[in-house]
């Protein structure tokens, strides 16, 4: 159980992380952008770090306050209900 666990974090932060990375490029070249509910819900679901790392490496979303906030509370979160689920 364990081991799929670390597989899925890993998986969802690299998608989080590559995600903002793609969402940067269209920005700055005025094409197609990812929604942002979308980035949202990867921290959501478990990809927080990545998306932190993301918005700080890429730059980007760095001045919206639902990021800024939103993202590392997201990864609290997580980060308590792994240990309340799995560590205790």
């Amino acid at each position: 159980m364990i081991e799929w666990l670390i597989y899925y974090e890993l998986i969802i932060n690299l998608l989080a992380f590559v995600l903002c990375g793609i969402d940067k490029y269209q920005a700055k070249r005025g094409q197609w952008r990812i929604p942002e509910w979308r980035l949202i819900h990867m921290a959501l679901f478990g990809g927080g770090v990545g998306a932190l790392f993301g918005m700080y490496v890429w730059r980007h979303k760095t001045q919206h306050k639902l990021f800024v906030i939103g993202v590392p509370l997201l990864v609290i979160l997580h980060f308590v209900f792994l240990y309340y689920a799995f560590l205790r």
